[in-house]
């Protein structure tokens, strides 16, 4: 297979990750924004995750001025503890999310061993993406999933 074949279908798998992740993120109960998120390792997925609160409290994730609450996860927070519940482990994995992630998050990321990230949506602060490229984390923005 060449280099060409190679990234057209790395591509084609990125953007069905993508949609898995997208379609993942309609779970959440957050209604100013939804979040998915998929780990996938060895062609494997091995944990998913979507923006929400904490287990055991109530699912609104917006206070009643419609702002964020301090305490809602971000998706690929929840799909990285998920896998530290786990007997998998995130060293070389590929994180596919649809919003590009934090900064507080990509801390999470670097640390946890995913080595790739793959985003639809870019978030308006680039701290974290900016973060990850400096950490060697290979990052790529992927918008168009037709």
């Amino acid at each position: 297979m060449t280099g060409i074949q190679m990234d057209k279908k790395l591509n084609k798998y990125d953007k069905a990750y993508l949609r898995i992740a997208r379609e993942w993120g309609q779970l959440s109960y957050c209604q100013r924004k939804k979040v998915g998120a998929i780990i996938v390792r060895d062609k494997m997925i091995i944990s998913d995750g979507y923006n929400g609160t904490p287990t055991g409290f109530e699912n609104f994730c917006e206070d009643e001025e419609g702002y964020t609450k301090w305490y809602v996860l971000h998706a690929e927070a929840n799909a990285i503890l998920k896998v530290a519940q786990s007997t998998q482990s995130c060293q070389g994995a590929t994180l596919y999310i649809t919003l590009s992630p934090c900064r507080e998050c990509s801390k999470l990321i670097h640390q946890s061993g995913i080595t790739r990230v793959v985003y639809q949506m870019g978030y308006r602060d680039t701290s974290g993406v900016d973060f990850l490229k400096r950490a060697g984390v290979e990052v790529e923005q992927i918008e168009t999933l037709d």
